[in-house]
């Protein structure tokens, strides 16, 4: 025997039991819809504004929002707007929640550190603002100040002021580091255990941008003799009459870089190799 009271038939669910449902279903053209509290049946013939038009064989059309209501082959449907594809902006803006612009993972917020007594030395203010804008969230996490020479020339007497030890170390970055040059003869003069200087090959840390980023196959080529920035905004047709263009110029390219994957990737092995290197003292001690 049945018995027909062994379910509480009022327990969490009730209302629903028994009931077809609805299976999510994107709109697409003319995917042909019943909407049975009308009775209308037609063809889907556009979408807005959260809702769908439907269009029957006599070419009448009707508007109704989207949602739970529709069948589709006889079968209950929950008809959604289209899921919008994602963008590379998107692809860009999810990383960017769990990577910093340098590419490392971002790790549970810290208390604020107390500066390392070692430092970091770049050419000029614009080598400043792009380590900042790629590695800056790195370096603060380890507690590196970024500073900025002003001059290739200035070097030798910086390092003298700064007095490298062990636990204060100096790591410089230097534009158009290459044999041969007066960069590299001064390199030489002031290279030892505390102290790293290293660089890239181009002429100036703009050139370290890739050019795609600015639509570019590659950067101009300027002729010797002609000052390399002011070239290059002429090559591109930007003002650089004065040094307020220059810095537009370079906040114009500044703009344009994401993180480390819009730079030369040799720029990126040397800025790696001065970050361990003035943290490898404090790194010991910790551990």
């Amino acid at each position: 025997m049945v018995n027909r009271y062994a379910s509480d038939v009022l327990a969490k669910g009730w209302q629903q039991a028994g009931k077809r449902t609805a299976t999510p279903t994107p709109v697409t053209k003319e995917l042909v819809l019943e909407e049975p509290t009308s009775g209308f049946v037609g063809a889907v013939v556009t979408w807005e504004n959260g809702s769908v038009v439907l269009e029957d064989r006599k070419g009448r059309r009707r508007s109704f929002p989207f949602g739970p209501h529709f069948w589709l082959d006889g079968k209950p449907v929950d008809l959604r707007p289209p899921q919008r594809p994602e963008t590379a902006r998107d692809a860009d803006q999810a990383r960017r929640r769990t990577h910093t612009a340098s590419g490392s993972r971002v790790g549970p917020v810290a208390q604020a550190k107390v500066a390392l007594p070692s430092r970091i030395y770049v050419e000029g203010r614009h080598d400043a603002e792009l380590v900042e804008k790629v590695w800056g969230a790195d370096l603060r996490h380890v507690g590196v100040v970024v500073e900025y020479l002003g001059g290739i020339d200035d070097l030798p007497a910086i390092v003298t002021d700064f007095a490298p030890g062990k636990g204060r170390r100096l790591g410089v970055l230097v534009d158009h580091l290459v044999p041969g040059t007066k960069e590299s003869r001064i390199v030489a003069q002031v290279s030892g255990e505390h102290v790293f200087v290293t660089g890239h090959a181009s002429i100036d840390i703009w050139e370290a941008v890739k050019p795609a980023r600015l639509g570019l196959d590659a950067w101009p080529r300027i002729p010797k003799g002609t000052d390399w920035k002011h070239g290059i905004c002429a090559a591109l047709g930007w003002p650089h009459a004065t040094q307020a263009d220059i810095a537009a110029a370079w906040h114009r390219i500044l703009r344009q870089v994401r993180g480390w994957e819009d730079l030369d990737p040799r720029l990126l092995t040397e800025v790696e190799k001065l970050i361990d290197f003035v943290t490898e003292d404090h790194l010991d001690r910790d551990s």
